[in-house]
C-alpha cells in the first residue's frame, strides 16, 4: 500500500473574454501606460507583459498602427534613453549614475 502525498492544485485561471494580448492592446490603445499600470489592468505579472510587447508590436503594425514607446528618462539629469531597444526600465543613468529613472510608457497610434 503506497501513501501518496496530496499536492495542492493551483486554482484555475480566471475566465477571460479576450486573450491576454488583446487585453493589453485595449488597455494601451487609449493612452500610453507604464508596465505597472498595464500589469494591474490585465492582472498578469510585469515580467509576462514584457514577453507580449514584441508580438503586440507586430500585430498592430499589420493593422496599420504603431506601438509607440515614450522612452525612459532620468529624473535627476533629464537624460532620455532614446536608442534603447529593451522594453524594461534601465537600472542606472549613464550620465549621472542615478538610479531614479522614469518608466517608459507604451501606447498605440
Amino acid at each position: 500500500m503506497s501513501l501518496k502525498k496530496k499536492t495542492a492544485q493551483p486554482p484555475p485561471p480566471a475566465g477571460r473574454h479576450e486573450t491576454v494580448r488583446r487585453e493589453i492592446i485595449s488597455a494601451i490603445a487609449g493612452r500610453p501606460l507604464s508596465i505597472k499600470y498595464i500589469s494591474a489592468a490585465v492582472k498578469i505579472s510585469e515580467k509576462e507583459i514584457y514577453a507580449h510587447l514584441r508580438h503586440i508590436g507586430r500585430t498592430v503594425n499589420s493593422r496599420g498602427q504603431r506601438l509607440v514607446i515614450t522612452p525612459a528618462e532620468c529624473r535627476r539629469c533629464g537624460f532620455v534613453f532614446r536608442k534603447r531597444e529593451k522594453f524594461k526600465r534601465p537600472g542606472r543613468c549613464p550620465v549621472c549614475r542615478a538610479e531614479t529613472i522614469k518608466e517608459p510608457l507604451f501606447g498605440i497610434r
